[in-house]
């Protein structure tokens, strides 16, 4: 494992993953949430001790192999597994070969201007790096607004946001889970981090969300958005890497009529 920060992470992630388990054989005397260390240690083939102290956040070695079977015995969804790995600093074993990028995400600002429905490029730390005008068009508040345009401190901080997004406090909380899956490979840059803290400061439910350690894959579907000419419009959202710089997204939304 790497930081002091990483450590900590790590074991709230496994703790809170831990206590959300049912248990083998629950009792109506039991105390303690979801699953005991003992318990989830025998799931996994590990010590109990180590299970500890992983949780407590001390420095110790975690083996690849062990990893593996703790996220097999979390239970652990794609996303939730490369998290650990990443804030373990190991490579999953099962994980594909990482593949080489380039300084410059040139296809994705070319592929953004030729798209005439809202597209724009979101880094690493989730800042609009580029976008069309169908995108300003619908997010004027925030790619049309000077400063800033980081999409998480848009969507948590802005009332705007509240207006734009139906269902605003299931969006956003699914929103979060997906920036995790992402915050686990920005640890060694202190913006990530410094990005966290401001947003806790600012948001309360921010940082409500966030203490759930709920991580989830970026996945597409309907989103709606209320326009404040338009009204209600539908789209199917669609996000890609490009395969030079796989630290950045492309996110496109396509019209979908007819679906609410």
């Amino acid at each position: 494992m790497r930081s002091e920060e990483q450590r900590r992470l790590l074991g709230q992630f496994i703790r809170s993953h831990r206590e959300s388990m049912a248990p083998d054989m629950p009792t109506a005397r039991r105390r303690t949430p979801g699953l005991r260390r003992e318990e989830l240690a025998a799931r996994a083939g590990i010590g109990a001790t180590w299970c500890a102290w992983i949780e407590q956040g001390r420095d110790v070695s975690v083996s690849p192999e062990a990893l593996r079977r703790l996220a097999m015995a979390l239970a652990l969804t794609p996303a939730e597994r490369a998290y650990l790995f990443e804030l373990a600093g190991r490579r999953d074993p099962d994980a594909p070969a990482p593949v080489p990028v380039s300084d410059a995400p040139d296809a994705l600002q070319a592929m953004v201007g030729l798209l005439e429905h809202p597209a724009y490029g979101l880094d690493r730390l989730w800042n609009a790096c580029c976008w069309n005008e169908a995108a300003q068009g619908l997010f004027a508040h925030w790619l049309g607004a000077k400063g800033p345009k980081n999409l998480l401190r848009y969507v948590f901080t802005a009332d705007t946001a509240r207006e734009l997004i139906p269902d605003w406090e299931n969006r956003a909380t699914r929103l979060l889970a997906e920036f995790r899956a992402d915050y686990g490979r920005t640890l060694d840059d202190p913006r990530a981090q410094a990005l966290v803290e401001e947003l806790k400061a600012q948001s309360p439910f921010f940082a409500q969300v966030w203490d759930r350690q709920a991580v989830t894959a970026r996945e597409g579907g309907l989103r709606g958005f209320v326009h404040p000419v338009e009204g209600l419009i539908a789209y199917r959202q669609h996000t890609l890497h490009p395969a030079e710089r796989g630290d950045y997204k492309l996110v496109v939304l396509v019209p979908s009529e007819g679906e609410e």
